[in-house]
């Protein structure tokens, strides 16, 4: 799965690999039929920028839809013993939302900004895990407790508490965290991957009010 994250090449070609595997992964966890391809949405993010999904309607009810990335730079990807996965989980984070918007819009659903925000969270889980599991070292509880405190306990926050965003992505946060970790203690620790999955596709197809019962319940 490492491998399968890097992609090829330079010039932003190495970043649309790594976008086009992402998304292929989370169709493939949560049994989702492909809507559109990301690859054809994605630009570099300009120097300074994250990752941003931009969605524009125009005048005649024609969606225009922008993906900006980061630059990966050339180094390895390593997600066991990698510090610096900001860049990966920036692009995690942007497939994650295109492919949740894409989904819900060709069911005729609305997606809100912190429902988008919390499924992105878990996502990043969801990929990160899938390549630890993938690797000789595989998946097991206290690996996966290793890589939900690298997500969701050592993190900094771009926006300060007490603001629109800063709270948004607070929240966000900690509802994923406690999500994840009841998967660990009800299905990880058994080695119940099969009911892992279910329960990851279940929560996929929630609404925004449900997701958020479900974590606080965690």
């Amino acid at each position: 799965m490492t491998r399968a994250l890097e992609g090829n090449g330079v010039h932003f070609v190495r970043e649309r690999g790594v976008a086009t595997a992402i998304q292929k992964a989370l169709e493939r966890t949560y049994q989702l039929d492909r809507v559109a391809d990301v690859d054809a949405f994605v630009q570099p993010a300009l120097d300074g920028e994250r990752e941003a999904l931009l969605v524009r309607e125009s005048d005649d009810g024609t969606v225009e839809v922008e993906l900006r990335l980061p630059l990966l730079g050339e180094r390895e990807l390593d997600v066991t013993g990698d510090q610096g996965l900001d860049p990966l989980c920036q692009i995690i984070e942007g497939v994650s939302h295109f492919v949740y918007l894409t989904d819900r819009a060709e069911g005729g659903r609305v997606a809100t900004q912190l429902e988008m925000e919390l499924q992105a969270e878990v996502d990043k889980y969801v990929i990160l895990a899938g390549a630890i599991h993938a690797s000789p070292g595989a998946l097991h509880p206290r690996s996966s407790e290793r890589l939900r405190r690298r997500l969701y306990e050592t993190v900094s926050f771009q926006h300060p508490e007490g603001t629109e965003l800063g709270d948004r992505y607070r929240i966000a946060n900690h509802l994923a965290a406690r999500f994840v970790r009841s998967l660990e203690q009800r299905y990880l620790a058994s080695g119940q991957f099969v009911e892992m999955r279910g329960e990851l596709r279940r929560f996929y197809r929630m609404g925004q009010e449900e997701k958020i019962r479900v974590g606080r319940a965690a």
